[in-house]
């Protein structure tokens, strides 16, 4: 019996080394010591109280000829650099092209500074802090840990509507209605109206409601990981100066409970990214809800569609194989253009405001600064765009706070049937609206808010666009 033993023992593991498409999946802790400051506001201020630790959550696929690897970290935003940082770290060590590595934030807002120095540039590249270093080292090391748990791995991609987490929060007023921005004019919709505000009349825009994901298990068997993009600003409710993965760790936290051996080694990772949600958030303004618990609603969220999706992953199709491809580019966009009629307002704010009133950030005082850095900024953004091709499955990405009507214009153009957006990927440029959002004016128009060029967005698209129409066209059977 025993030569047998040995026979199958041998068969198994030359099968395994042949497997089509392997698949692994690990996390990094970048939780921050506490005092650093907490930023997602206009005035950052010390986190005091670990909630849940925050991570950089990590994917690695491999076909056998190419290995792309997908890292969501529980952070605001990352500048650029810190991704260039850790890409360089995982090419080096793992032997993935810097290109095949998708890296964006999830847009928590209980999370500290991976974007620069303490006071925001617009430089395409910066020296790193302490605190970037030691992200971009643990995105470094998740990726590795995903690399030696590569094991033979059949896919499946699915997607489900949850609507009712995620309402426009971009909304005209009744005439007469509309207060002056913080450089005193008017615009044509207000961010944030309030709930049952009187003066609402309609949203700017639609939401994206769907949750986009691709799954990846053990042949025939238990789960390795879950990608997920679901169009949803962060949902917010923290205690105090608390650190929080926000909804998008609660939900990787869910939909691990939810598989009978998720916790086994090695663990289920489940993964949440940001979709596109820069006019999206989790407020009915029609409907006014009384005021929760802390992490009372982002609980509720994240449990909802944990569970919707862990039902949707039974009537999945799986395949054991899929042809991996990714395309990476540096494009022409440019800074936005600062008049200078608006450094003249700039210059005569900060002369005549005080820098604190009320313990708030004073806006227009905040915009006078912002204005005046943008007016210094690199004279190259480096914007990143990036495709990866996953089987038939095709992921944009996007370095901004993405409209929602730009990742369902995406899914529509793409030549893959099967397509979804990640923003927040490989830096943070501020919000991108789209030609017709600018017209309409609102805080995520505003230079500061906004920082880059009006058609950023145009742009864009067109590559993602270009560079998927040339992923599909080289595919070749394998």
């Amino acid at each position: 019996m025993r030569p047998l033993l040995f026979l199958l023992a041998t068969a198994v593991a030359l099968h395994a080394a042949d497997a089509p498409l392997k698949a692994g999946a690990a996390t990094s802790n970048i939780t921050p010591e506490l005092g650093s400051e907490v930023v997602g506001g206009f005035a950052p201020y010390p986190c005091t109280n670990i909630h849940d630790e925050l991570h950089a959550r990590c994917l690695v696929l491999d076909d056998g000829k190419t290995k792309l690897a997908l890292v969501v970290c529980d952070l605001l935003g990352l500048h650029r650099s810190v991704s260039l940082k850790a890409r360089e770290l995982i090419e080096k060590e793992t032997g993935i092209p810097a290109a095949n590595v998708l890296i964006s934030g999830t847009h928590t807002h209980s999370a500290v500074n991976a974007l620069g120095g303490p006071v925001r540039g617009y430089f395409s590249d910066v020296e790193l802090t302490d605190y970037q270093k030691f992200v971009a080292r643990r995105i470094a090391d998740g990726v590795r840990r995903a690399v030696n748990l590569l094991r033979p791995a059949e896919i499946a991609f699915g997607t489900v509507d949850v609507p009712e987490h995620v309402h426009i929060r971009r909304w005209f007023l009744k005439e007469g209605s509309m207060p002056p921005n913080p450089f005193g004019q008017i615009d044509k919709v207000k961010m944030n109206p309030g709930a049952g505000n009187p003066a609402l009349v309609e949203p700017a825009g639609e939401p994206d409601p769907t949750v986009s994901f691709i799954a990846v298990r053990e042949p025939g068997g238990r789960l390795i990981s879950v990608y997920s993009a679901y169009s949803l600003h962060y949902v917010g409710g923290v205690n105090g100066a608390d650190i929080s993965a926000d909804y998008y760790g609660y939900y990787c936290e869910a939909l691990k409970r939810l598989q009978k051996d998720g916790g086994e080694y090695p663990p289920f990772v489940g993964i949440m990214a940001n979709g596109t949600s820069g006019d999206a958030n989790n407020i009915n303004f029609r409907s006014p809800k009384p005021r929760k618990a802390p992490y009372e609603q982002m609980r509720y969220v994240a449990e909802d569609v944990a569970a919707k999706v862990n039902a949707a992953l039974a009537k999945l199709s799986w395949q054991n194989e899929a042809s991996l491809a990714a395309k990476y580019r540096e494009l022409d966009v440019k800074w936005r253009t600062v008049p200078d009629e608006l450094i003249a307002w700039a210059k005569e704010t900060e002369a005549k405001a005080p820098r604190i009133q009320g313990g708030k950030a004073d806006l227009p005082l905040a915009y006078a600064g912002r204005v005046q850095r943008l007016a210094q900024a690199s004279p190259q953004t480096g914007f990143p765009a990036q495709i990866l091709r996953i089987g038939e499955v095709c992921i944009g990405s996007s370095p901004c706070e993405t409209f929602a009507e730009t990742g369902v214009e995406f899914r529509k153009r793409s030549p893959f049937a099967k397509s979804f957006m990640v923003e927040l990927a490989h830096g943070y440029y501020g919000y991108m609206p789209t030609p017709r959002h600018f017209d309409l004016g609102g805080y995520e128009t505003w230079p500061g808010t906004n920082n880059l060029e009006s058609k950023a967005s145009v742009k864009m698209m067109d590559a993602l666009i270009e560079m998927a129409v040339e992923l599909k066209n080289s595919s070749v059977p394998r």
